[in-house]
């Protein structure tokens, strides 16, 4: 009975260090861990901000070249007749929208939507603007019929996805 006293007195406060030595060194690792997030998070930063304003640009860029009058003004429309024009301004704003899809993996669900309703609006107003007019329309024709229904409608859908970029990006400064 006497050995077993003399054991846990010898037992009792190896194991009180040896746990006061446990807790000393989950406390290091924790705090180290931290410090290595901080630092990765910093490098993270360093990294992915400049690509997400680069994303935002583009972004921007996308929405000012399929706004209506700057996307006829490119394509010279008295040149074509409306049914040639026609297909030719929804291509040129389906390559736009698919040369930045990539950029969504930047942004929010509700920019990205914002960005998509935005190309849906144009395509409208182009297909709308061509189906007011007749089959033997003039490029000038659909071109005015496009810029008017463009006036009508005041692209909000252009100008709300513009904010909702701008506003996104401005959440990192």
């Amino acid at each position: 009975m006497e050995y077993l006293l003399d054991l846990l007195k010898i037992i009792l406060p190896a194991g009180a260090v040896l746990y006061g030595m446990y807790l000393v060194v989950m406390s290091f690792l924790s705090k180290d861990r931290e410090k290595m997030l901080v630092e990765l998070k910093t490098q993270n930063s360093q990294v992915i901000l400049p690509i997400r304003l680069q994303a935002a640009e583009r972004l921007c860029l996308l929405l000012e070249r399929i706004t209506p009058n700057n996307l006829v003004r490119r394509s010279n429309p008295s040149q074509f007749t409306a049914s040639e024009l026609h297909p030719m301004l929804l291509s040129e704003v389906r390559e736009e929208f698919n040369h930045n899809l990539s950029q969504q993996v930047y942004f929010s669900e509700e920019t990205w939507e914002a960005v998509r309703r935005a190309v849906e609006e144009v395509t409208t107003i182009i297909n709308l603007s061509r189906q007011s007019l007749d089959g033997d329309a003039s490029g000038m024709e659909l071109a005015k019929a496009i810029f008017a229904l463009s006036l009508e409608r005041k692209n909000d859908a252009i100008n709300f996805a513009l904010k909702q970029v701008k506003s996104e990006i401005q959440l990192y400064f």
